[in-house]
C-alpha cells in the first residue's frame, strides 16, 4: 500500500485499540466490494498471529456510473450488526472496533474455506433450499424483533443513506412505503456466508428503518436472475425462491402476511429490471437476449401488478422454458 494510506490505516487501527504503537502489520486488499475498501489485517508478532478485517466506506462507489453515498453509512452498518446479533445470535461477524472519525470499523476475519459466499455456492451448483430457508429465518427474526419500535426507528433514521444507495438506483417508489422494521438493505447472496452453524450476513452499510419487504424482494430477485447465470439449475434456484418466500412469510408477525407479500410482489419487478438497466447491473447478464427476457417479464408486472409472489415466479419459469 502507498505510504500515506498505510499511515492513515495505522492511525485508525491504533484509535480502535487493535494496533500497538510501532507494531508491524500487513494489509491485503480483499476483492468483491464496490462501496468500500475491505482489507485483511495481519499482526504477525502476536502469539498466536492475529488476523481481522478492516472496512472503510467510500464516498464514490467503484462502478462506471457516478454513484455517491454518505460515508457515515459505515456506522449504520456497525449498529445494524449489533442489533442483528441481539435478534439472531451468530448471524453476523463479531465487531472488534470502530473508528467513526475515519468512517471505518474492524470485524473478525472469516476464512473463505469454512465460510463460502452463497453467491459462489449458487454459481457452482451447491444449491440448498435449507440455506435459503435459514436466511429467511434470520431476516424475519430481525424484522420481527425491530418492528414498530420507536427506539430502533430513531437509531436508524437513515433515509439520507438508504435513498442514494438503494432507492434512487433501484426503485424510487419504495421511498413512500410504511416504515416498519430494521432493514439490511443489501440482502444479496454475495453478502451471505454459508457456514455449518447457519448463514452469516455481511455488508449492512445501508441499514435503514423502513419497509421490511425490501429485504425479501432484494434476495428473491437474485434467485430469479441466477436462472440466467446457470440455466441448468433453474429449478433449484426457483426452489430456493420458494423456500425464501414461504419460510419468511410464515414468520411475519408484525402485520398481515398478505399485506407484506403484496408489497414484495410490487417491489420485485422494479428490482428485476434495475439489475439490467439500473446503475448496478448484474455482471453475468451480458447477453442481450437475456436482458430482453428480464425486461419483458419485469415490464409486464410493472404494468399489471400482482399480489402473490408465485405469479412472478411462474411467469419467469414459463419465459425460460419457452426459450
Amino acid at each position: 500500500m502507498p505510504q500515506e494510506p498505510q499511515q492513515d490505516l495505522r492511525i485508525a487501527l491504533e484509535r480502535m485499540g487493535l494496533l500497538r504503537p510501532g507494531e508491524a502489520f500487513s494489509a491485503e486488499i480483499l476483492a468483491g466490494c464496490v462501496s468500500s475498501d475491505i482489507l485483511r489485517i495481519d499482526l504477525p508478532a502476536r502469539s498466536p498471529g492475529l488476523s481481522f478485517c478492516f472496512k472503510r466506506a467510500l464516498a464514490k462507489l467503484k462502478v462506471a456510473a457516478d454513484w455517491r453515498a454518505p460515508v457515515e453509512r459505515n456506522h449504520a452498518e456497525v449498529e445494524w450488526m449489533r442489533v442483528a446479533e441481539e435478534q439472531a445470535p451468530g448471524s453476523v461477524p463479531r465487531i472488534l472496533g470502530e473508528d467513526e472519525q475515519a468512517g471505518a470499523f474492524a470485524m473478525e476475519y472469516l476464512a473463505p474455506a469454512a465460510h463460502p459466499v452463497w453467491k459462489n455456492e449458487l454459481r457452482d451448483g451447491n444449491i440448498q433450499t435449507e440455506t435459503a430457508a435459514a436466511v429467511a429465518r434470520i431476516i424475519a427474526a430481525i424484522h420481527a424483533g425491530t418492528a414498530r419500535r420507536a427506539d430502533i426507528a430513531q437509531r436508524f433514521a437513515n433515509d439520507h443513506i438508504f435513498h442514494p444507495i438503494r432507492l434512487e438506483p433501484y426503485l424510487l417508489a419504495t421511498a413512500a412505503r410504511t416504515k416498519l422494521a430494521l432493514v439490511h438493505g443489501d440482502l444479496s447472496p454475495k453478502n451471505i456466508l454459508v457456514t455449518a452453524r447457519g448463514p452469516i450476513l455481511l455488508d449492512a452499510e445501508c441499514a435503514w428503518y423502513g419497509d421490511p419487504a425490501f429485504d425479501l424482494a432484494f434476495c428473491l430477485n437474485h434467485m430469479l436472475l441466477k436462472c440466467l447465470w446457470r440455466p441448468q439449475w433453474r429449478e433449484r434456484y426457483l426452489a430456493c425462491y420458494d423456500a425464501l418466500a414461504s419460510t419468511y412469510l410464515e414468520r411475519v408477525s408484525w402485520e398481515p402476511r398478505a399485506a407484506i407479500e403484496a408489497r414484495v410482489a410490487h417491489l420485485l419487478p422494479g428490482l428485476f429490471l434495475g439489475r439490467v438497466d439500473g446503475k448496478s447491473p448484474a455482471e453475468y447478464l451480458a447477453c442481450e437476449k437475456d436482458k430482453e427476457r428480464v425486461r419483458r417479464v419485469a415490464r409486464s408486472f410493472l404494468l399489471e401488478p400482482v399480489d402473490r409472489l408465485g405469479a412472478m415466479r411462474d411467469a419467469w419459469n414459463a419465459e425460460l422454458k419457452g426459450a
